[in-house]
């Protein structure tokens, strides 16, 4: 008998099977370009100050030699990398080449609900009125200010569900589920998302960056999305606050990249509930060894990028600090996976929550810049938690 025949097929996986089969406590990410489902954990990566690619390029060695059948390191960075994180590697991994395509249950039509938003509506006018006093005195040029909502339920969140609604109402979105739960909480607490903004993906020496940066809301009607579509591609503000984004992180990849190749203008994209300008940044990389070039390598340097925290970064983490009343916790942080070779997918942690028991805690932030109007930033929140809130079955509660 040959060799070869006594090597067993790899098993094939179908990516609705993978999220019929996510429970909590799972670890679950789906893209365009594949799903993949992880239990158990084999090692946790720990890394003090932010240094996570490093940690997890051992992990990962580590867990090669002792047999683990091609590792990865998956999990969640929050906002702040130096803070909050959750990266394993984790025992079983099972993977599917396309997206899910499921019925998703319906929202639970009888569930009550209480919401408390924070902060108060005005209370987040009047920092975006503060964030754009900094910015004229030439502080900042810009700022993302988030704000949450806390939802409580009349019972316990069913996050299986809650997920595939999400990856049902947009299969393109990067959707994941991951075990964040830390110590004094009263029950399992997880981060699910459908998420639109890629924040790096490497497969061989090819590198993927999709910044989002300016955005409208998507009003369901063909010819009002036509005309918000045709402002949002005129819009010196949201242009402004686009280049921004794409100019820090082109200049992040291309100390990584031979070549680099960075549109000269963005493109509109389009999810469910928003209009986003966008650009696809692609890149070789000049040593795809180096660990610093591992997926999670480039996404650790390019976390975070100006659509999620401003420019330039240390005032807009300052003022962050100062004008948000509470931590973003894993919210604009990341989410995704690396392998052994250094592929793998990192999406921005935005259109997400964190679940615990009966509690749902979101966020969104809208970019501030000059020519930012306090009313309008609220209203595009607003928008923005419209993914949530429709997997939820909550409507207009923003």
């Amino acid at each position: 008998m040959s060799i070869s025949a006594l090597v067993r097929p790899r098993p094939v996986h179908r990516a609705a099977d993978l999220l019929a089969a996510y429970l909590p406590g799972s670890l679950y990410f789906s893209s365009p370009r594949g799903t993949l489902l992880a239990d158990g954990v084999h090692a946790r990566v720990r890394a003090g100050g932010g240094a996570q690619a490093l940690a997890a390029a051992e992990a990962l060695d580590a867990a090669a030699t002792a047999g683990v059948p091609e590792p990865v390191v998956a999990g969640a960075v929050g906002f702040n990398p130096a803070a909050e994180t959750g990266l394993v590697v984790p025992s079983v991994v099972r993977r599917a080449d396309a997206p899910a395509g499921v019925r998703a249950p319906e929202a639970e039509s009888g569930t009550s609900w209480t919401i408390t938003p924070r902060p108060e509506s005005a209370r987040y006018a009047e920092s975006v009125r503060r964030a754009l006093e900094l910015i004229g005195r030439g502080d900042l040029r810009k700022v993302v200010l988030a704000r949450g909502l806390e939802l409580t339920a009349d019972a316990p969140v069913w996050v299986p569900a809650l997920l595939a609604r999400l990856v049902r109402a947009d299969p393109a979105a990067y959707a994941f589920a991951v075990d964040v739960t830390a110590p004094g909480d009263p029950a399992p607490r997880t981060l699910v998302g459908a998420s639109p903004e890629l924040l790096v993906s490497r497969r061989g020496a090819t590198v993927v960056a999709n910044p989002l940066a300016g955005s409208a809301p998507r009003s369901g009607d063909d010819a009002l999305d036509r005309e918000r579509v045709a402002r949002l591609r005129e819009s010196a503000k949201d242009l402004g606050e686009h280049a921004h984004t794409a100019a820090q992180v082109a200049e992040v990849l291309g100390r990584f990249c031979a070549d680099l190749d960075v549109p000269s203008g963005p493109e509109v994209i389009g999810t469910p509930t928003m209009w986003h300008l966008s650009t696809r940044i692609t890149g070789r990389l000049a040593d795809p060894t180096d660990p610093a070039c591992s997926a999670l390598g480039l996404a650790e340097a390019l976390h975070p990028t100006p659509a999620v925290c401003g420019v330039p970064a240390p005032g807009a983490l300052a003022a962050i600090t100062d004008l948000e009343p509470q931590a973003r916790g894993y919210y604009a942080g990341m989410v995704g996976w690396t392998g052994l070779d250094g592929d793998g997918e990192w999406a921005v942690t935005i259109r997400s929550a964190e679940v615990c028991d009966r509690t749902v805690r979101l966020f969104a932030g809208a970019g501030i810049v000059a020519g930012s109007d306090p009313a309008a930033e609220l209203a595009e929140t607003g928008a923005k938690f419209r993914t949530l809130l429709r997997a939820l079955g909550v409507e207009d509660m923003a």
